[in-house]
């Protein structure tokens, strides 16, 4: 049924329960803000949470040892050592890093043989960088260049000489050598049957 207007003015008595006071508005807002507050604190467990950094197990990364803070067991007849190419990563598995370095000694003239070794330093505070392992001796006369570490396989480009009669300025031959760590010890792969001339 429909109404007259004026049966929809409402009198004073009707005002007093009808009308809402600023004070009723006000408490029915500091209701839902608690309501909202505490259904924020207890958010269903299937909830995504905030991203949290991971933490890591062996605390700060280890760093290689320094190739330069080492004396090797190179026989240079007095004559200074020289690094010449260094290569770093973790090559037996135990997550810390190990340093490859070609060495070989200082030489007025002609193209000194290198020698390749791998570096260690212990955990211990103060510990000292020292040589574990010689994957290629003076006595090979080649000299060492692109030396790498990679996927635990170090990597290197060897230049020789084909005949004792070969100038040692000029190389005649050059091959691929990769060492790994197997059963305790390094293997070499030649990934060439035999030395190429170059």
């Amino acid at each position: 049924m429909l109404h007259s207007p004026a049966e929809l003015t409402p009198t004073p008595d009707t005002l007093a329960h009808s009308l809402a006071r600023p004070l009723h508005w006000l408490a029915t807002a500091t209701a839902m803000a608690a309501v909202i507050a505490t259904a924020g604190l207890v958010e269903p467990a299937t909830g995504i949470p905030a991203a949290t950094p991971e933490p890591t197990a062996n605390g700060p990364q280890a760093t290689a040892p320094d190739a330069a803070a080492v004396t090797y067991p190179l026989d240079c007849n007095g004559a200074p050592q020289t690094v010449t190419a260094t290569a770093q990563g973790d090559l037996d598995g135990d997550a810390r890093p190990e340093t490859v370095a070609a060495v070989r000694c200082e030489a007025g003239s002609g193209t000194p043989p290198h020698a390749i070794y791998v570096l260690t330093q212990d955990r211990t505070e103060g510990a000292r960088p020292r040589v574990v392992a010689t994957l290629l001796d003076t006595g090979k006369r080649q000299t060492a260049t692109e030396l790498t570490v990679r996927d635990r396989v170090v990597t290197a480009t060897l230049l020789g000489y084909s005949a004792p009669g070969v100038p040692r300025c000029c190389p005649d031959t050059k091959q691929l050598a990769k060492w790994r760590w197997s059963d305790g010890k390094f293997r070499q792969e030649l990934t060439d049957s035999a030395a190429r001339s170059v």
